[in-house]
């Protein structure tokens, strides 16, 4: 099996930077996370973007489900701030016979207390299981992007409830 891992930034990849004196969005962490995971499937990763998801554009959006389009793998992995990734979920819905999970985490990676290496986990065990369709897995649950959204206060993401 192959997975293909498109990362977009958000705070899985932010590191802080003494230059900047704040948080900023660096190089890719999940190349390392399933390095350090010892993986037994094959993956590629390529990075798109480097932003915050609060930045990402629908030009940024648009290039994405080209892009995921494209490839020839099936299944796919997308790295994404929390901000938005239910937003780009959707957009992501118009892609057939792929199983897309995107994934990302409240806190950086580089943080000792992060939900980064399990929600990156838990995204490769559900796209071994998944039919093709659109995901988001964070915080051990997988919801529809049609379906989710972040609570803030509480750092995860849930169900949209009806009417809501």
């Amino acid at each position: 099996m192959q997975i293909k891992v498109f990362t977009t930034g958000g705070s899985l990849d932010k590191g802080y930077s003494t230059k900047h004196s704040d948080f900023i969005v660096q190089g890719p962490q999940v190349g390392d996370i399933l390095g350090e995971a010892n993986l037994n499937v094959e993956y590629e990763v390529e990075s798109l973007f480097r932003k915050d998801s609060l930045d990402l554009t629908e030009t940024d959006r648009t290039l994405l489900v080209e892009r995921v389009e494209m490839d020839p793998c099936e299944r796919i992995l997308i790295t994404h701030g929390t901000d938005t990734m239910a937003e780009t979920g959707k957009r992501l819905a118009s892609v057939r016979g792929k199983t897309i999970v995107l994934t990302g985490s409240m806190q950086p990676a580089s943080f000792k207390h992060t939900d980064a290496h399990f929600n990156v986990g838990f995204a490769i065990a559900a796209l071994q299981l998944l039919p093709p369709g659109v995901y988001l897995a964070m915080n051990g649950t997988l919801l529809s992007p049609d379906k989710a959204r972040k609570k803030l206060g509480q750092d995860r993401f849930e169900e949209t409830p009806p009417g809501a």
